[in-house]
């Protein structure tokens, strides 16, 4: 890379310190949330919404609960102009519901944007205008004093007010970040005056990154001294409205609700020019991670991505925080463990606050699976995983004593496709090499008596094409079982593992019995399955000897 001697830090921390924010450690209380998708986030697009599809995305954020939503410029283009007219004529904006426009102050565009809202109640309309303040913009753009900006500013508020009665209104000194804060403050507090708002018809001041020139806790202490010093802070509300230049959009809007923010400017999954505006969608479920409620409805998360996507034709990163397809899913046999082991502890401690392992919040919350999410299974996966998808997905509630013979087999079939196995994959895998296992060995069916406490067992079994009968004794249907085996087929094998439990419930439900069998320093496994759990049992020690003579051969 080349010298960086020519950056420099560009940001202007206040003149006394307002590090107050620091001591508040989380946030108690959802923010008012303002979407800006229809605005910053549909002009950020390579082919921009339209009308037809900007109707639908207004109706979908109404549906996840945004109360106030930027509809666009009005005065930027046809369509921006049309899609406001339409939401007023065809009566769609919801009485609970408050559409913001934005506009620049200059004469003919205020003009423009507020004719595109003839019509609309006035409770239900925010007029947003801004203009920059910048040192860079007034020195590099504009060729413009503080005091020619400040005049813009006020030149502005006072048209508004005086044209736009009874409407609630916004200002942002664009390029916030990049403005001295003094300056910043003197400009606001003019805006202000000029409004004259009340506690009862507050005037929100929107303090922006649009460009990220620091890291967050200087946004936070700016946001703070602007707070600390307006001349009307019991009339005004502090609206943050981050970028993600740095990455760290998300942290500059938390910091700034703890220094005082009550609103935030937002877009679904970040949407907007450059790297984006802060994500809503995180901010509202981290909020929610720590118990609260966010007023905001992320419970269809899937059905959020699908209308995301396909409306803006842009893609939500499969890392995307709790909506990216990844983000919950454990590949690592140690976390694949851990949480399944914390699914058992929830099941027994189902009140309990929170605190899975791995998992912030509670995947079923947003519409996760966490059959199809959380366990995934590829050649990094271990034992505790693959347990987890067949008990979970199938029933088989297999022994700790086999798991782990089970994960290296499907590990390795991963390792060798070089890709992730689906659960369904995982079963076959599973249930073709340990569940009834019937070659050379298959049982044709038994018999038994009992003679005080002693079993006889008669078993027919078809060995390589040839049928045969073997009878063998002991003090239960299954030691009789293993008598016999033993005997007729000269193998000295130990039992290292008997267990046996239902699939499924009702009278035409099955049962699955594991049996492990060890013989000259190796053990085999197998899993017989059938409506009987005798006969299931039977069969799972044939599939164990028929394992152990084929390593033998």
């Amino acid at each position: 890379m080349k010298s960086a001697k020519k950056y420099r830090p560009n940001f202007f921390a206040p003149p006394e310190p307002c590090f107050e924010w620091v001591k508040r450690d989380c946030i108690v209380a959802p923010p008012v949330w303002c979407s800006v998708d229809l605005r910053d986030g549909n002009q950020a697009l390579i082919a921009p919404m339209d009308l037809n599809e900007k109707l639908e995305f207004f109706k979908y954020l109404v549906k996840l609960g945004f109360k106030q939503i930027e509809v666009g410029f009005p005065a930027a283009s046809d369509t921006e102009y049309a899609f406001m007219r339409r939401l007023i004529e065809d009566g769609l904006i919801p009485d609970d519901v408050t559409v913001q426009v934005l506009t620049q102050c200059r004469e003919h565009i205020i003009e423009k944007t507020l004719k595109s809202l003839d019509g609309i109640k006035s409770k239900n309309a925010i007029v947003h205008f801004y203009n920059s303040t910048s040192k860079p913009q007034r020195e590099q753009v504009f060729n413009a004093s503080k005091s020619k900006i400040t005049d813009i500013a006020v030149a502005a508020a006072k048209m508004i007010k005086e044209r736009a009665a009874g409407y609630m209104y916004e200002y942002s000194p664009e390029s916030f970040t990049g403005t001295e804060p003094e300056f910043a403050l003197e400009v606001c507090n003019a805006v202000a005056d000029v409004i004259a708002p009340t506690p009862e018809r507050k005037l929100i001041i929107n303090l922006p990154v649009t460009v990220e020139t620091s890291m967050p806790h200087i946004y936070a202490a700016q946001v703070e001294y602007i707070k600390k010093h307006l001349t009307r802070s019991d009339s005004i509300i502090i609206s943050t409205h981050p970028h993600n230049d740095r990455g760290t959009g998300v942290a500059c809007a938390e910091a700034a609700l703890l220094a005082g923010a009550e609103r935030v400017e937002g877009t679904l999954f970040g949407n907007g020019e450059r790297t984006g505006n802060v994500d809503i969608i995180t901010l509202a479920l981290n909020m929610y991670s720590q118990g609260v409620d966010p007023a905001l409805d992320f419970s269809e998360i899937y059905e959020t991505v699908e209308t995301y996507e396909r409306l803006t034709g842009m893609k939500v990163p499969p890392r995307q925080p709790y909506a990216g397809a990844l983000v919950f899913s454990a590949f690592s046999g140690s976390h694949q463990d851990a949480i399944a082991k914390g699914a058992k502890y929830r099941e027994a401690h189902p009140d309990a606050c929170w605190d899975l392992p791995y998992l912030p919040i509670d995947p079923a919350d947003i519409g996760r699976s966490y059959d199809a999410d959380v366990i995934r299974i590829n050649s990094q996966s271990g034992k505790g995983g693959v347990a987890y998808i067949l008990e979970q997905r199938f029933g088989y509630d297999v022994p700790k004593a086999m798991r782990e013979d089970i994960g290296y087999l499907v590990k390795s079939v991963s390792d060798k496709g070089h890709r992730e196995l689906k659960p369904d994959e995982v079963a076959a895998v599973f249930e073709r090499e340990y569940v009834n296992i019937s070659a050379p060995i298959a049982l044709g069916g038994f018999t038994f008596d009992k003679s005080g406490d002693e079993i006889l067992l008669s078993l027919r079994l078809n060995t390589d094409g040839k049928d045969s009968i073997i009878i063998g004794s002991g003090n239960g249907q299954f030691n009789a079982a293993v008598s016999a085996l033993k005997r007729a087929y000269s193998v000295d094998f130990t039992t290292v593992l008997y267990s046996e439990h239902a699939l499924a419930s009702g009278s035409k439900s099955l049962a699955a019995a594991y049996v492990g069998l060890s013989a000259g320093g190796t053990a085999q496994f197998a899993v017989g399955v059938d409506s009987d759990i005798m006969t299931a049992s039977i069969k799972a020690l044939i599939g164990a000897l028929n394992k152990l003579l084929s390593v033998k051969k």
